[in-house]
């Protein structure tokens, strides 16, 4: 690991290994060009997830936007009836919600999944608004607070700029113990730093260099550090993988040979996100990437020039895709958010070549969230 970092889970036995689900009208063949049969229905959505617990895959990030699409929790409640084993990534928008309600439907989805759940934090504007940064992260503070007050105590007793609470806490206490369900967050920006150092435990990048990663994991932790905690890192990147490295390179050709970059602009800016600091840090890395748009060896940003957000792949044959995984892993890296198109073959694939080489864990096991047999107002706790 960096020198001077401090982890969470520095002697995990394995790696969280997630895959993604295309709720929000983001799989194609060719990038860029809308395909129906890659369209983002109930059954396609679905069998993403079903082939990804079926490949082993711990857990599944289920997106959050304003698109033709699955709306997130809804979507999750349909796949805790389907799945048994893989856990679900829920995307919130903070702010979209009212905090208790969104608390509440947390924990039925909880006990559902019966602990297979983890939520991921977003901090943008809503559709239709816009917020200045500082007051879109003091209102995502807001939120968490609520929540974890419920998780943690009797009442929801909370005063604060956007949100006035005086509730008990019994409707929203979830399945798992020890705090609630794992909170994973990104961001670049100073305010979404501090936020993750104070709140969250997981804290999620998108592809970059392995020194800037490195300084990010560094700062992050220094941070989480004054507020008496650690957390853990993770990694959210593509993957294009094929038995050899030309095909793998050829592969990424061709996802981007019928791409129209006005096209490919438009897409982009449907995201919410689409300017915010991590966005257009990711756009910086791949103007200064090499003529074959690889900002460092395996790393290939070309996905960036129709998708906000995540931007780069890792491209290569199978030992080249492991070896980068595994170099990230000794950085102290715990968790992997992975992705490719379209996203059920590549899916396929990845389980295939890679996934089996990998030692895998859940974080959320591994830190005890989830017990046995939990006391709960849904579960064994007295009636009231």
């Amino acid at each position: 690991m960096p020198d001077g970092l401090v982890i969470r889970s520095p002697d995990l036995a394995g790696v969280e290994v997630a895959w993604f689900s295309a709720l929000c009208a983001d799989d194609y063949e060719f990038l860029g060009v809308p395909d129906g049969r890659l369209r983002s229905s109930w059954d396609h959505c679905r069998e993403i997830v079903l082939a990804a617990e079926r490949h082993g895959f711990g857990n599944i990030l289920l997106p959050s936007g304003f698109v033709p699409g699955q709306d997130t929790l809804v979507f999750a409640g349909g796949m805790a009836a389907l799945t048994s084993r893989i856990s679900l990534l829920v995307a919130v928008r903070c702010g979209e919600y009212h905090p208790p309600m969104l608390g509440r439907a947390i924990a039925s989805l909880d006990h559902m999944l019966r602990g297979r759940l983890t939520i991921n934090i977003i901090s943008s504007d809503l559709p239709g608004t816009a917020m200045g940064s500082d007051e879109r992260y003091d209102r995502s503070r807001e939120v968490i607070e609520v929540l974890k007050q419920g998780w943690t105590q009797d009442r929801i007793a909370y005063r604060g700029r956007y949100y006035q609470f005086d509730l008990p806490a019994d409707p929203v206490k979830p399945y798992q113990q020890g705090g609630g369900p794992l909170l994973y967050f990104g961001g670049t920006s100073e305010p979404a730093r501090e936020l993750c150092a104070r709140y969250c435990d997981v804290f999620l990048m998108w592809p970059e260099t392995e020194p800037l990663l490195a300084e990010t994991m560094r700062d992050l932790a220094r941070r989480a550090a004054r507020f008496g905690r650690t957390i853990d890192f993770g990694l959210r990147i593509h993957v294009i993988v094929r038995e050899t490295e030309r095909e793998a390179k050829a592969a990424a050709e061709r996802l981007v040979s019928k791409l129209d970059d006005a096209m490919g602009q438009q897409i982009k800016h449907r995201s919410q996100d689409s300017r915010s600091a991590g966005v257009l840090r990711q756009d910086a890395l791949r103007e200064a990437a090499d003529c074959e748009g690889y900002i460092e060896p395996l790393i290939w940003s070309g996905i960036g020039r129709a998708r906000s957000g995540c931007a780069s792949a890792i491209v290569g044959d199978p030992d080249q895709v492991h070896g980068k995984l595994q170099r990230y892993i000794d950085m102290g890296m715990r968790a992997f958010i992975l992705s490719g198109y379209p996203h059920r073959q590549e899916c396929d694939l990845f389980a295939r070549y890679v996934l089996p080489r990998l030692r895998t864990c859940k974080l959320a096991e591994a830190q005890g969230r989830v017990v046995p047999e939990p006391v709960t107002p849904l579960t064994t706790a007295v009636r009231k």
